[in-house]
């Protein structure tokens, strides 16, 4: 392919890509109200009951937050579809043995995108507390809708995007970029790495986060080896 045909066919990819979020992001609209609603009780459990409501301050905010839920919630469940478009545009400089890969890489990579939300969520509640509480007594919450969901959503993304990082590294380690003798070499540096790229990707900064994203990438790390020395890479 020409420069010309690759630039034509990585906008074609992005093209479907945002097509697929913005189908997304109209259903997440349209159940908004019930997003925002799930996501409020993590506020709840993170107050002991205390609080149970967000709050706006100008007319227009309220609806302007269902569109920031659907933004995010479009993001997140157009995933299949644009890590398979990201896919199909890697794959015609592969090696055909290479593209066998495919579904497995696309159905980890959804996978392990939705574990990381997950574990996202579990962390939500005492990341929330942490926030409130440190301040100290003699400050009261009263979060703002739009501040609140948006380090919901952000949050989410961090881990999701997170926790690819073995199917990036399986990919380097199939396509010879990397080997295990490299890996096991940069394992001391590989936890330095982690740890700062955690403490700089979580977007509430508490150790509660930090901790539950750095640990399952550090494990991640260590399967990979386990896994290429197994693929004999």
């Amino acid at each position: 392919m020409t420069v010309i045909e690759h630039l034509a066919e990585l906008r074609r990819r992005i093209f479907i890509s945002l097509i697929a979020v913005v189908a997304a992001a109209i259903v997440c609209f349209i159940f908004s109200n019930s997003i925002i609603s799930f996501f409020v009780s993590y506020y709840k459990s993170a107050t002991h009951g205390k609080q149970d409501q967000l709050i706006f301050t100008g007319p227009l905010d309220g609806f302007l937050v269902r569109l920031k839920v659907a933004t995010y919630g479009g993001i997140i469940l157009a995933v299949p579809v644009w890590l398979w478009q990201l896919w199909r545009f890697v794959t015609p400089g592969l090696h055909a043995h290479e593209k066998r890969y495919a579904v497995p890489f696309i159905i980890s990579s959804v996978i392990l995108f939705a574990l990381g939300g997950w574990v996202a969520l579990l962390t939500l509640t005492k990341a929330l507390e942490f926030l409130i509480n440190v301040g100290g007594s003699s400050l009261h919450p009263l979060l703002a809708a739009d501040k609140y969901l948006s380090l919901v959503g952000l949050m989410i993304l961090a881990f999701g995007i997170s926790f690819e990082f073995p199917v990036v590294l399986m990919f380097l380690l199939i396509a010879h970029v990397l080997t295990t003798a490299q890996l096991r070499r940069w394992r001391r540096v590989t936890i330095v790495v982690i740890v700062v790229f955690a403490a700089v990707i979580t977007p509430s900064q508490d150790p509660y986060s930090l901790f539950f994203m750095a640990v399952p990438m550090y494990v991640f790390y260590e399967a990979c080896i386990l896994i290429g020395r197994i693929l004999k890479r």
